[in-house]
């Protein structure tokens, strides 16, 4: 069919949209016969019948490549204009201009197809609807597609041969260079070797990543970080991503690797990174270069890291922190196998830990396997390291006093490296100031100023210098080392010692003990402890468990014996003094500013119903006393007479509180009612006396008789 034919009016009375993009800027710049070919097609619109002003050109995508649309605002664009009909013919100068993508392509046809909207390319004009031209354009973005991976595989192929011979040259990380032939070398910088030397010995003393920084914070020090794409190296503070970074990075290790990561494209056009595996690396020949660290160290460097980011499902390698717990990262759950977990609790003015296994409640919502309390478990480990310890302790502490005093100096010639650095640098801004024109003012100006700044870099180093060795000099002091001399001789009393810090007790615990089982036997009110030693050796403790809160403040079982024994004879007041008498303390005596409690009548009221004694009025019912009412009743008087009857002793009453009682009635001769004018109580209650009194006596003159 003739292009001419294919042109119709309604195509006309839309725009001729031209596209136009090269791969990258390189191609851009340099390959300008391609751009003035693609902008050539506005002419042959014209020629088909559009007008100058109803060509639309799109350019905004030059330097960008066609694999993929997300990135590509110009063709998102141009879809855009397809499918809502404004275009009349897309031209573009071939297939692989609009797309290299044959996804991308095919669903532009689709648009176009339903748009009716044409495509011309250099070799003609096509119509989507048509299947014959539909059938051409869908080959020619195949074929693009496939040739841009002909491309790719040849230059892949190019470096992925290299790659395997170990001669890819790839950027190098801060401490590495190539030299004037081309091989890996260490940085000639002094510094920048020994900081990196010092680090990787850092992180095998300490076992930890953001221990190291904290080291190197501690300590003063700058960390060398080489700027993108520059050769200049600047030192700045450590930061844990660059020591995570520095410890992953095979290079260091004098290894030569290749494809540790590779990109991905997703569904929005962004390349996500994926790391992987060292049994899917493309290359990996240890020992390729010189390295700071051996390639052995280099692996048991990445299993600490894997082991420090478990938590605890296994065993730390890494020393724990400050933390209180003596076994944290040791201690096994002797009911499902896993690590206990640390929690921290304020109790009474001092913080606790408690080893919790809680993983079953977490993941599965079932009850947690243990919870112990650590004062307990830490002291008897402590007891039993300082039995076990053997005169070895004492070399063992001399070693790690030399061990701070190699640190220190190490230290110390690194600081002495950055005085140095700061002294050279110093030198040459003089020089440059001292070779300008005196009379170019605005030259010799910031010469100056930069002088000046570098003497301040200078003069800080060196302050810096001094306050860290003053801080070394107290830690290593004569007075501390005689100290330390003294206390090992006794193991026991550098690990009670208040000023040892936790973290070092449990470096000491790592090289002794492997792991220590914990089992809770709550009905024995015990915890068994099984200890394994480094070697194998195995020992078992069984140690008391602490008593919660309320069993704390529970009263004594002594005490509500003694209780109940005084019931029988008097009210809780009374039962209340005789207590504090005799030196008892309530259970509440227990917690914290209340040690001087005291025993009171509602405490003691407290304790009858709480463990179900019987209370003084049944103790007494159960002995025929009567009620006042029942006592009136029998003795045919009104109640207020019985009160005074039980006044002036003709008629005995008991106590069963503070306020009300119960009367016991005589067995025989009770008293009986009659006139107070003609024979008085008190005259009553004398003669009663007096015949209880000679009562006994009588008796016993009859017995003599």
């Amino acid at each position: 069919m003739n292009e001419s034919l294919k042109v119709q009016p309604h195509h006309l009375d839309r725009g001729a949209y031209l596209y136009i993009r090269q791969s990258s800027m390189r191609q851009v710049l340099e390959n300008v016969e391609s751009a003035k070919r693609q902008y050539a097609l506005r002419g042959r619109a014209i020629a088909l019948g559009w007008h100058d002003e109803q060509v639309i050109v799109i350019d905004n995508d030059q330097g960008e490549s066609g694999a993929s649309a997300a990135w590509r605002e110009g063709f998102q664009r141009l879809v855009s204009d397809v499918g809502m009909g404004r275009a009349g013919i897309v031209m573009g100068l071939e297939v692989s201009r609009l797309a290299r993508n044959n996804a991308d392509w095919q669903r532009l046809l689709e648009i176009c197809a339903l748009a009716d909207t044409l495509i011309l390319d250099e070799d003609g004009i096509y119509d989507p609807t048509s299947f014959n031209d539909r059938l051409l354009l869908g080959l020619k973005g195949t074929m693009s597609e496939a040739e841009l991976h002909v491309i790719n595989a040849r230059l892949r192929g190019g470096i992925l041969n290299k790659v395997r011979r170990g001669e890819y040259r790839c950027s190098l990380p801060t401490g590495l260079i190539y030299d004037q032939s081309g091989n890996v070398t260490l940085d000639p910088d002094t510094q920048i070797r020994e900081t990196i030397i010092h680090f990787f010995d850092t992180f095998s003393r300490v076992g930890s990543a953001c221990q190291t920084v904290k080291a190197f914070r501690k300590e003063g020090l700058l960390f060398p970080s080489r700027l993108r794409n520059s050769e200049t190296t600047v030192f700045r503070p450590l930061t844990a991503s660059t020591a995570i970074r520095v410890l992953n990075n095979p290079r260091f290790a004098g290894a030569y690797t290749y494809g540790r990561r590779r990109y991905r494209r997703a569904i929005d056009g962004k390349r996500t990174l994926q790391r992987r595996d060292q049994d899917d690396w493309l290359a990996c020949i240890p020992d390729a270069h010189p390295g700071y660290i051996s390639w052995e160290l280099f692996q048991e460097n990445l299993k600490v890291l894997k082991t420090n980011g478990q938590g605890y499902e296994v065993a730390r390698a890494s020393p724990p922190r400050e933390g209180t717990a003596l076994l944290q990262g040791r201690a096994v759950c002797g009911r499902c196998g896993k690590h206990f977990r640390i929690r921290y609790a304020s109790r009474r003015g001092r913080l606790e830990a408690w080893y919790i296994c809680d993983r079953a409640h977490g993941y599965r919502g079932e009850p947690s396997c243990q919870s112990i309390a650590g004062p307990a478990i830490d002291k008897a480990i402590g007891i039993l390291i300082g039995e076990q310890m053997t005169p070895a302790a004492v070399e063992l502490a001399l070693e790690i006093r030399r061990e701070i005093e190699a640190r220190h100096e190490e230290a110390d010639r690194l600081r002495r490296r950055a005085i140095e650095r700061a002294q050279i640098e110093a030198d040459l801004a003089q020089r440059r100031f001292m070779l300008v024109d005196p009379n170019n003012r605005l030259v010799a100006d910031t010469l100056e100023g930069e002088w000046n700044e570098k003497l301040r870099v200078l003069a800080k180093a060196r302050e810096d210098r001094e306050r860290a060795r003053e801080q070394d000099q107290v830690i290593l002091d004569e007075a501390v080392r005689k100290r330390l001399i003294a206390m090992t001789v006794d193991f026991n009393k550098l690990w009670a010692d208040p000023d040892t810090p936790n973290r070092e007790r449990k470096r000491l615990l790592a090289h002794i003990i492997e792991d220590v089982t914990l089992i809770k036997m709550p009905a024995e009110g015990t915890t068994k402890v099984h200890i394994r030693f480094k070697g194998g050796k195995i020992q078992t403790l069984t140690i008391m468990s602490p008593k919660s809160s309320a069993q704390q403040v529970k009263t004594q079982p002594g005490i509500v014996e003694l209780v109940d024994k005084l019931l029988d004879k008097h009210i809780y007041l009374e039962i209340a003094e005789l207590l504090n008498q005799q030196g008892y303390h309530p259970g509440g005596s227990a917690r914290r500013g209340r040690h001087d409690a005291r025993f009171t009548a509602l405490r003691v009221a407290y304790l009858v119903h709480r463990y179900g004694l019987r209370s003084r009025y049944d103790r007494l019912r159960d002995r025929g006393m009567l009620t006042k009412r029942e006592a009136a009743a029998r003795l045919n008087i009104h109640e207020t007479t019985l009160a005074k009857w039980a006044e002036n002793g003709l008629v005995a009453k008991h106590a069963y509180n503070a306020h009300y009682y119960l009367y016991e009635l005589p067995e025989s001769n009770l008293p009986r009612k009659q006139c107070s004018r003609w024979n008085r109580l008190v005259d009553r209650a004398a003669a009663l006396k007096m015949a209880i009194v000679l009562k006994p006596s009588t008796e016993a003159e009859r017995g003599v008789v």
